[in-house]
């Protein structure tokens, strides 16, 4: 069997002069957490509506087990949106037969599978409480369960945990691990939580400008920048911080200086060790140290140092 599951060939997107996908190349392994990530506007979206059957690309071709997307079975893939599409007036037990008797699946087999994705999901205590009564992470669980309760092999998550708080969030987590590691799905995760992307992504694309920048595991791209730490720093004088940035860019074994929310981020190995050389760069350009601190590089020091932007904006 082929280890990958999708794979996308040249795909291209034009709307009139403007391309919003440009020739993307992806092969998604079977069984894996593939993470998607891209600034507002960097054709994301766009990509993963051709992925799963929505949008007819302008040229390139989505494969899934080898044929074209539209051809594929219905309900090979699963498709959990953002927003959230919920029968307000029904119960969650009846949104899922209902839901499942829309894909065929046979009365006996919908009420056995509602009820093991209703106590998966934490659900079960609401299963006869009308929808509208639900609170909001009951609702976007419930949004999860009516995206799979056919079975699909493929399950793209578009910002499941947006809105949710910490609880609801680490359950949700639990379970999209549970459907690689348990059910063997594939999982497409599109998020704006990188700590998100790191803790379940197998794999993460980077996207920018309509182009794939980076596809490789979260430790290997955060290896992409230096296996060193971040010295972050607020300066006395943010007016001074193009001025401080040159001067440390100037020093032996600095990796990168980046300004990042009006602070300096500077990457190197041996950070702890650089820090005298480093205050003493900033205090002879005239200026103070107002907060320093030194961490790990994370996912999202590799997002901003590819696209020079946070993931938000």
């Amino acid at each position: 069997m082929n280890d990958y599951i999708m794979e996308t060939r040249d795909l291209t997107k034009d709307f009139g002069d403007f391309r919003a996908v440009d020739k993307l190349n992806l092969k998604i392994k079977r069984g894996e957490v593939f993470g998607f990530l891209g600034p507002n506007g960097a054709g994301k979206t766009t990509s993963i509506r051709m992925m799963v059957g929505l949008l007819r690309p302008t040229s390139g071709q989505v494969l899934v087990n080898g044929q074209d997307v539209h051809e594929v079975e219905k309900g090979t893939i699963g498709v959990c949106p953002q927003e959230m599409v919920l029968w307000e007036h029904l119960t969650p037990a009846e949104s899922l037969n209902l839901m499942g008797n829309m894909y065929g699946i046979p009365k006996k087999n919908r009420h056995e599978r509602a009820e093991q994705l209703l106590a998966d999901l934490f659900l079960t205590d609401k299963a006869k409480s009308q929808v509208k009564d639900l609170s909001g992470g009951m609702k976007r669980r419930l949004n999860l369960a009516l995206a799979i309760v056919h079975q699909p092999e493929i399950v793209v998550l578009d910002e499941p945990s947006e809105g949710l708080d910490p609880q609801s969030r680490r359950v949700l987590w639990n379970y999209i691990r549970s459907l690689r590691d348990d059910e063997g799905k594939t999982v497409i995760l599109t998020t704006h939580l990188m700590d998100e992307a790191d803790k379940l992504s197998d794999r993460i694309a980077i996207i920018d400008h309509s182009k794939l920048l980076r596809l490789d595991t979260p430790e290997n791209l955060k290896k992409e920048i230096g296996e060193g730490d971040v010295v972050d720093m607020k300066l006395s004088d943010p007016q001074q911080n193009g001025t401080v940035l040159k001067a440390l860019e100037g020093l032996d074994e600095i990796d990168s200086v980046l300004e990042v929310d009006g602070r300096l981020n500077v990457h190197a190995l041996d950070a702890v060790g650089k820090l005298p050389q480093i205050m003493g760069t900033v205090e002879s350009s005239g200026v103070r140290i107002l907060y320093l601190s030194v961490r790990q590089n994370t996912l999202e020091d590799v997002f901003i140092d590819l696209t020079g932007t946070r993931l938000r904006d």
